[in-house]
């Protein structure tokens, strides 16, 4: 049962890493709260020896906690207008108004 729980806790750090790094948001709670219950179950399955490696993996999901929620408070979502782009759409609306107006005189 202890190599279950350490296989887990070892999965979900890597994954709560991974997306601790990505720009994932709040999303990146979901691994690091499973990686944090596996090794807090490894931790109580453990013998008193083999707790070293249960600790180092709940300190390293503490970190990604932390982690993440300094970057929920100090990293805004910035959306900038694109002016270009709003500058083309206008213009494109203008060519297929007047393509439309050719094929109406062309029909007629």
């Amino acid at each position: 049962m202890r190599k279950l729980f350490l296989i887990l806790a070892i999965l979900f750090l890597v994954l709560s890493i991974l997306f601790t790094l990505l720009p994932m948001g709040t999303i990146a709670f979901l691994p690091i709260g499973l990686a944090l219950i596996s090794s807090l179950v490894l931790l109580k399955k453990s013998a008193e020896n083999q707790r070293r490696l249960p600790n180092w993996l709940l300190t390293l999901s503490a970190i990604c906690s932390f982690v993440v929620v300094l970057k929920l408070v100090f990293i805004k979502d910035k959306v900038e207008v694109d002016k270009k782009f709003e500058q083309q759409k206008i213009e494109t609306k203008i060519e297929a108004k007047k393509e439309l107006e050719e094929l109406e005189n062309d029909l007629e």
